[in-house]
C-alpha cells in the first residue's frame, strides 16, 4: 500500500510515517497543503491522511479541490478540531473518515485499513481517448480494436496520460507518477518513453492522439 501523509506539524508527522512504515506500507510525507494536493494526483496513492491546518493550502480546501477534480481515492481527515460542524463539514467535503488529535496509532491504523478494504467501485478500469482503450485490470492496451504490447513504465506513461486527457502534463509530474517522487528528474527518460509510445500507439495511424507542448510537456487527446 502506498499511502501520502499531508501533515505539517514535523512530531506528528513522522509519528504517523514510521507507524505505517512498521506495517510495511509506504508512506510519503509533506508538509504543505499546495504540494500534498499536487502529489496526491500526480502519484498512485492508495489513501491520503490529511491534516486540517496546513500551510499554502488548508486541508479542507485541499479535499474539495481534489474531489472536484475527480479524486477517487480514500482521504482520511486528521485534526484537531473537534466539534460536530466541523466534522460534518469536512465529511460533507469528501472525507472518508475523520480522526481527532490526539489519538492512539492503533486507532488511525484500524480505520486506514478500514478503508484500505472498501472496494473501487467507483474507478472504471477503462480509459478512453478517441479509438485507444487501456484497461486498467487487465493492463491491455488497443487502438482500433488492435493490441498494442507496452513496457510497464510505457503502460505507466501512457496511464497516467489518459488519466488526465486533455490536459498538458509536465516531464516532472510524468516522471513522479512513473518512476516514483525521489527519482532524478534531469534526465530525458521522459522524452524517450514518449518516443516510444509514439511509434507504438501514433504512427500506423493517420490521426496522433500524443501532443507535445513546447517546453511545458506533453498531452493526449483525441
Amino acid at each position: 500500500m502506498k499511502i501520502l501523509v499531508i501533515e505539517d506539524d514535523p512530531t506528528v508527522g513522522e509519528f504517523v510515517r514510521r507507524g505505517l512504515e512498521e506495517q510495511r506500507w509506504q508512506a510519503d510525507l509533506c508538509n504543505n497543503g499546495l504540494e500534498g494536493e499536487r502529489l496526491a494526483t500526480a502519484q498512485p496513492y492508495d489513501l491520503i491522511i490529511l491534516d486540517m491546518r496546513l500551510p499554502g493550502r488548508n486541508g479542507l480546501d485541499v479535499l474539495r479541490s481534489l474531489r472536484a477534480k475527480g479524486f477517487e481515492r480514500p482521504v482520511l481527515v486528521l485534526t484537531a478540531q473537534d466539534a460536530v460542524d466541523a466534522k460534518v463539514e469536512t465529511l460533507r467535503a469528501g472525507a472518508d473518515d475523520y480522526v481527532t488529535k490526539p489519538f492512539a496509532f492503533e486507532e488511525l491504523l484500524a480505520r486506514a485499513e478500514a478503508l484500505l478494504r472498501r472496494p473501487r467501485a467507483m474507478a472504471s478500469p477503462q480509459l478512453r481517448v478517441g479509438d485507444l482503450e487501456l484497461d486498467q485490470g487487465t493492463r491491455e492496451v488497443r487502438r482500433s480494436d488492435e493490441f498494442i504490447e507496452l513496457t510497464p513504465k510505457e503502460f505507466a506513461v501512457l496511464e497516467y496520460l489518459m488519466r488526465h486527457a486533455g490536459r498538458v502534463m509536465s516531464r516532472t509530474l510524468i516522471t513522479e507518477y512513473a518512476w516514483g517522487y525521489h527519482f532524478d528528474p534531469g534526465t530525458n527518460i521522459v522524452d524517450v518513453v514518449i518516443n516510444h509510445l509514439r511509434k507504438k500507439i501514433d504512427a500506423k495511424f493517420e490521426k496522433k492522439l500524443i501532443t507535445t507542448v513546447r517546453g511545458v510537456g506533453y498531452m493526449i487527446r483525441a
